[in-house]
């Protein structure tokens, strides 16, 4: 039963290309129509500010039109994607957004490199299937190493966590 479900299609190839192109029709609009708001023409000291994306946006709206129409002549009915694949898309996606959210969280930030070590663990584990000890020593020393890369050679600031303000390195 579960073998059926994950060979089931997500749309066509065809559907998916029209539904892109006009996302992307919607956003070369919005850009445009407000681009001529803030003044899309040649002044007297030269281009207004809406000048140049305005054309951004009628290039970006003829480019949606070219492949709405592609799309939609296409007799293409291969499937876009399968169940199955798409599960394995989330797999990587939704750990990388609770990775994100641990870092860029504005009312907690775990910092990079606290977060890059659950994240580093997270995937090592539940996909790699290392025990734990390869687990701990790896996604350690890989953050210790990067934070003496950047934050003491190169002094590149990245973002920080309690750990790293109980260091001083705030």
């Amino acid at each position: 039963m579960q073998q059926a479900s994950d060979e089931r299609s997500i749309g066509s190839v065809r559907v998916w290309e029209a539904a892109v192109a006009v996302l992307f029709l919607a956003f070369g609009s919005l850009v445009a129509w407000d681009s001529h708001r803030l003044g899309s023409s040649w002044g007297s000291d030269g281009p207004q500010a809406g000048y140049f994306p305005f054309y951004i946006g009628v290039l970006i709206i003829i480019s949606a039109l070219f492949i709405l129409y592609a799309a939609l002549r296409s007799g293409d009915t291969e499937p876009f994607v399968r169940w199955g694949q798409l599960k394995m898309v989330f797999v990587v996606i939704i750990p990388t957004a609770v990775y994100v959210a641990l870092i860029a969280n504005p009312w907690f930030s775990l910092g990079i490199y606290e977060a890059s070590v659950i994240f580093i663990a997270a995937f090592m584990r539940v996909l790699g299937k290392y025990s734990w000890l390869k687990v701990g020593v790896i996604s350690i020393v890989t953050m210790v190493l990067f934070f003496l890369m950047f934050e003491i050679w190169f002094q590149v600031p990245l973002p920080k966590g309690p750990l790293e303000a109980a260091l001083g390195y705030a």
